[in-house]
């Protein structure tokens, strides 16, 4: 093992070294700090101090990244490089470094055969971003010292499992656990990194032969999940001597294949941005959470994860927003999160952020996001509450085609895989007495009410009002309505739309008839159906229509009495 801070220095006399795996080219410690000086070159001369290093080559990162070092610049590594995100981080540098501008500097500058070393100082400055609670990017300061202790940290863990193994990764290098695994870690021990990202079985497979030696991977729940049930998968060989895993927990199953299929299911590490990495586990052998070598942990009284880390750049104890149990031999649970920042497909994502995102496009009035539980991968739902325009908008084009003007809106933003699948379209939020908007009332528009109807949409124009509704197929009133042919009952299409006209005018259910009420075809299970209500005041009557697709369904009138 090197300091990261003296790796350009000569004391590693081995300049053959491994650095990077391209293909089935090697490249050295020679090349790597010869291209390290000619790029620090051609940077030191610019004025900016404070460089976004948006480099999506694994390879031109890791160069780029100990330039700035060495030239005494400042690193901002964004957490994705979206025009919208880094625009809301303008202030917080003064250019950006990307694979384009990256060649260009290396074909402008001079060749630097001349300059054999270059001095990095342990606490030069880097900054990364993630999302805090507030909804805004969240800049996480560290010191170059403190990588470098995290890199001796996972040495002595599990440097003498990894050996000379070529590490192979499916995560992206800009966030802290790609940047510590894929590249710092493998450059501090002397072991290679491959250049290319390995994304299923097969590729991987294909990596594995072109390397020709010993492989590590390291990847994410997300990844992992999707492979037992590719091609390629059961015949991976040789095993990778480790399979590293974070972003999140992975499932329990998945973590099974792997042991039933390799030996041994993946390493998982839970961390942070914050805190770099606090515990690990495999859990074919224990479900629990192990510290790593040399972390202390404890638990507040409200159940709060609390660490004392030589990862952290002080000595004191740092508190976390994930809930704890411990277990009787030390190692601990993780029992969810304290605060409004989840982590989905292994990207944390603020669920503030979304909903404030969400509000600034024209068609949203206000917004909550919640995580659904209950599906094979988390998930998280936005229910949304239309303004006029959206309202229109819905009515015009539809509810698929308006989420999908929503997703693409948040695109700008996030990640698509961050995204919200799951739309809900309201003409108000469920705020209760006390103007509190309860985390129950938003999750229930998620499921079927108690009358049994899922709720997709609402939009109102005037005293009409318009829903979107589904028919769940194990609705109860399908039971014997009939035997062979379910259909969905008259009475209780009635029923829902009484129900429905009853939330937008009072004294709708004081009911004195139904009037010209016919049925022109039967709803099955899973119907998608259009709800239409237009009430008359004036004559005490709510008007409703029943759609599937362009085909009517039933109609009627509900006539109401006159209030006493």
């Amino acid at each position: 093992m090197i300091a990261l801070h003296d790796l350009l220095q000569s004391v590693r006399t081995d300049t053959t070294t491994p650095v990077c795996r391209d293909g089935d080219a090697v490249i050295d410690f020679a090349v790597f700090r010869a291209r390290v000086l000619r790029i620090a070159d051609s940077l030191r001369a610019q004025p900016s101090k404070r460089y976004a290093l948006c480099v999506d080559d694994a390879f031109d990162f890791a160069c780029a990244l100990f330039a700035l070092l060495a030239c005494d610049k400042e690193p901002v590594i964004p957490a994705n490089a979206t025009p919208g995100y880094l625009a809301d981080l303008s202030n917080a540098f003064d250019a950006v470094l990307t694979d384009d501008g990256l060649r260009t500097l290396i074909t402008d500058a001079a060749p630097a055969e001349s300059v054999q070393t270059a001095t990095i100082s342990p606490d030069a400055p880097l900054t990364l971003y993630t999302s805090g609670s507030s909804g805004t990017p969240k800049p996480i300061h560290k010191t170059l010292a403190q990588f470098n202790a995290e890199v001796h940290t996972l040495e002595t863990q599990w440097g003498a499992l990894v050996g000379d193994a070529t590490v192979l990764a499916s995560v992206p290098h800009h966030h802290i656990y790609g940047l510590l695994f894929r590249v710092l870690w493998p450059l501090a021990a002397g072991r290679a990194f491959d250049r290319t990202v390995s994304i299923d079985p097969l590729q991987l497979q294909e990596r594995i032969n072109q390397c020709g030696a010993a492989a590590v991977l390291v990847s994410t729940p997300a990844q992992l999940s999707r492979w037992p049930s590719l091609a390629g998968f059961a015949t991976l060989t040789p095993v990778p001597r480790a399979i590293f895993s974070s972003g999140g927990p992975l499932a329990l199953d998945t973590a099974r294949d792997y042991a039933a299929a390799f030996g041994a299911a993946p390493i998982e590490i839970y961390g942070s941005t914050e805190t770099g990495g606090i515990a690990w586990r495999q859990q074919n052998a224990s479900e629990a959470w192990q510290p790593v070598a040399g972390i202390e942990v404890r638990r507040d009284e409200d159940g709060a994860l609390n660490v004392r880390s030589p990862h952290l750049g002080h000595d004191g104890w740092h508190r976390t927003d994930d809930a704890i149990t411990f277990d009787d031999d030390g190692r601990f649970r993780l029992r969810g999160r304290l605060d409004r920042v989840i982590k989905l497909e292994g990207k944390r994502v603020s669920l503030p952020e979304l909903e404030a995102r969400l509000a600034l496009h024209p068609y949203v009035a206000q917004a909550a996001v919640v995580p659904l539980a209950g599906a094979s991968r988390q998930r998280v739902g936005a229910l949304v509450a239309l303004t006029d325009a959206g309202s229109q908008a819905l009515r015009s084009e539809g509810r698929l085609l308006l989420a999908k003007t929503l997703r693409r809106h948040l695109a700008a933003w996030f990640d698509v895989v961050v995204l919200p699948r799951h739309w809900r379209f309201r003409s108000a939020l469920p705020f209760d007495a006390r103007g509190k908007l309860p985390a129950t009332a938003i999750a229930a528009a998620f499921d079927a009410r108690a009358d049994g109807v899922e709720v997709l949409a609402e939009a109102r124009n005037g005293d009409e009002v318009r829903y979107d509704l589904r028919v769940p197929p194990a609705l109860v009133h399908f039971a014997g309505h009939f035997p062979g042919l379910p259909i969905l009952p008259g009475v209780v299409q009635v029923d829902w739309a009484v129900r429905f006209a009853a939330e937008h005018v009072a004294g709708a259910r004081a009911i004195a008839s139904i009037d010209r009420l016919k049925f022109m075809m039967p709803v099955p299970p899973g119907a998608m159906l259009s709800l239409t209500l237009a009430h008359d005041a004036t004559r005490r009557r709510v008007q409703f229509a029943y759609r599937l697709g362009e085909r009517d369904c039933a109609s009627g009138v509900i006539v109401y009495r006159e209030r006493v």
